[in-house]
């Protein structure tokens, strides 16, 4: 059933939200054909309007079979579609954060688990993009069993969409990503809730939450629904990863207690050095260079500020936005190859923006 040289590729996604919605518009923008399937029918027709799918329905030609629900409905449904999809050739995958216990109940060599590490603050198909995996780790799960061709040819898949496949044992990653993905949610939910709680008697609070806040709880604002399955799926790896965020807790408490300063700068200087060490970007860290940009709150303000990189051949490797606690404006962070940030500053500040330069 794989498409021939001439022959559109056919893929069936089911379960139509964020990581679904990105899936059919990256696949579409690599051309292939993809068929939608989702319990909410008017989910399905959005999806159509917004061009994230070509059909609704069943593709009993697909040769792509991607289950991009929560983790609790993957094993029920890879089934479903094992029966109905007999063809040898034909992939099937999941996109879920819990792998072990999908893989234990799922035998089928045609079946590899994957999970891409991407994802938005934005829900369902509002967040939907072609280019979310553009960058990201996308965790695959093979077994003893698995084809090396099957697996081959979903490795090509995932390139297509801008992903580097990983491959790791389903127990491992389970492992991992609670320090990685399942650990930092929680804790952002929990931040978020705590300074809620104290914004009912200080409202006040809030109007404070600034740059660093923000980013640290940006992905508390994720789609719940997703997570309940993946928390108790995966709890003893979660409770494990909690255990030792507890211990480093205690040490800052205990380090503020004893008024220790420098145990203080050690911590943060270690987490510091460990988080500019930290993989994925395409330039070294070492060769980046931070433009800070102090701009008004006005339509265009951005867009203004790219296009001048833009116009310089200039490559934006991060951004970021610093939003003032009082309103009306903010620093907006260009993230630049650093021997392009005195150009690029010079031609911000020829345009009336005043900027300043930071390396990282």
């Amino acid at each position: 059933m794989t498409a021939g040289a001439n022959q559109t590729p056919r893929a069936l996604i089911i379960g139509v939200g964020l990581i679904g919605g990105s899936l059919g518009l990256g696949l579409k923008a690599a051309g292939w054909h993809v068929s939608g399937l989702d319990a909410d029918q008017d989910r399905l027709a959005e999806a159509v309007a917004l061009g994230v799918l070509d059909h609704v329905g069943d593709d009993p030609g697909a040769e792509l079979v991607i289950v991009a629900t929560p983790a609790g409905a993957v094993v029920d449904l890879v089934k479903e579609r094992l029966a109905s999809h007999p063809g040898d050739d034909v992939l099937f995958t999941d996109v879920a954060g819990i792998k072990a216990r999908i893989g234990d109940h799922i035998d089928d060599p045609r079946f590899i688990g994957g999970h891409p590490m991407a994802g938005s603050e934005l829900i369902g198909l509002n967040g939907a993009r072609a280019d979310l995996f553009v960058g990201a780790t996308w965790v695959l799960t093979p077994r003893d069993t698995t084809p090396p061709e099957s697996y081959a040819r979903l490795v090509g898949i995932i390139r297509s969409l801008g992903a580097t496949a990983l491959a790791l044992p389903a127990s491992d990653h389970d492992r991992l990503v609670a320090h990685v993905s399942h650990v930092p949610h929680l804790v952002a939910a929990s931040l978020m809730n705590q300074a809620t709680e104290v914004a009912s008697d200080d409202a006040a609070l809030l109007q404070l939450a600034a740059g660093g806040f923000r980013d640290m709880t940006r992905i508390a604002a994720g789609a719940p629904g997703i997570w309940p399955d993946v928390c108790i799926e995966n709890r003893e790896a979660i409770l494990e990863a909690l255990e030792g965020l507890s211990l480093q807790l205690a040490a800052v408490r205990l380090a503020l207690d004893t008024s220790e300063r420098p145990a203080i700068l050690e911590l943060l200087e270690r987490a510091s050095k460990a988080r500019q060490a930290l993989p994925g970007r395409g330039v070294a860290s070492a060769a980046l260079c931070e433009v800070r940009i102090p701009v008004p709150d006005r339509a265009g303000v951005i867009a203004e500020v790219a296009q001048r990189a833009s116009d310089l051949g200039i490559s934006v490797v991060d951004v970021e936005i610093a939003h003032s606690a009082e309103g009306g404006a903010g620093v907006l962070i260009m993230v630049v190859p650093s021997q392009d940030a005195g150009r690029y500053a010079e031609a911000l500040r020829d345009v009336g923006y005043a900027c300043t330069l930071q390396a990282l």
